[in-house]
């Protein structure tokens, strides 16, 4: 049972009535909400980082990817997987698994955490495609004289392209130079929040969370993994 009243409505409302996106619009809400209500939800009350909770913010970001169209098609797919990956196993024993990191955990001590199709490797590239968005909206606050295009090469840059081989690198500057018209994007997202001023909440917020997935996998040595 969600915690938040406001919370639990919006994914009463998301899932009996509407998209999440066309819920927010309707309702004078940031398609960025969701993701903020999810936010408070994440960590246990002794700051440990909760599998479900973590898996379900994950979710409240792709309808948000739908509006940039062929240029996230990759991303999408990838946060996808992941979210897929680690979903299943926590279904598989949501109490064992209650906890995000136990995954990594297990998988470590059976020795196969860096196994392509493991949970540890879901929950890195996971937080990487996190990283790439938290940077993305990071530019389009901080840079609003810079095209789409522009926000999100140098996000790539600062973020996912040193993890990348040279195919993975190829294929995601091919599909980011399908990047829509800023102008267009925002509008389509804004609604009649202050979208901006989410933006900078979702960036400022979700990065510390993803830092601390970042600390965690450093400890054991899993954070250094790079695609072909």
């Amino acid at each position: 049972m969600c915690s938040n009243v406001d919370f639990c409505v919006i994914k009463y409302e998301f899932s009996s009535f509407c998209s999440p996106f066309q819920f927010c619009l309707k309702n004078g809400r940031s398609v960025f909400t969701p993701c903020l209500e999810g936010m408070k939800h994440v960590k246990s009350e002794h700051g440990e980082m909760l599998s479900k909770p973590f898996l379900d913010l994950c979710k409240t970001i792709l309808p948000v990817l739908d509006k940039f169209g062929a240029a996230m098609t990759l991303v999408k797919a990838d946060i996808g997987g992941n979210i897929s990956r680690l979903e299943k196993n926590y279904l598989s024993d949501p109490d064992k698994y209650k906890y995000l990191y136990t995954f990594v955990q297990g998988e470590i001590e059976s020795k196969t955490a860096k196994g392509s199709s493991s949970c540890t490797n879901g929950l890195l590239w996971l937080t990487r495609a996190m990283d790439f968005l938290v940077e993305l909206f990071r530019n389009l606050v901080a840079h609003q004289d810079w095209s789409m295009s522009q926000a999100c090469g140098d996000s790539y840059q600062k973020t996912l392209k040193k993890w990348h081989g040279w195919l993975a690198s190829s294929s995601f500057t091919m599909a980011l130079k399908l990047a829509p018209d800023r102008k267009k994007f925002i509008d389509v997202i804004s609604g009649s929040g202050d979208i901006y001023t989410d933006m900078a909440r979702f960036c400022s917020e979700f990065g510390p969370l993803l830092q601390y997935n970042h600390k965690f996998l450093a400890s054991v040595r899993m954070d250094d993994m790079k695609a072909s």
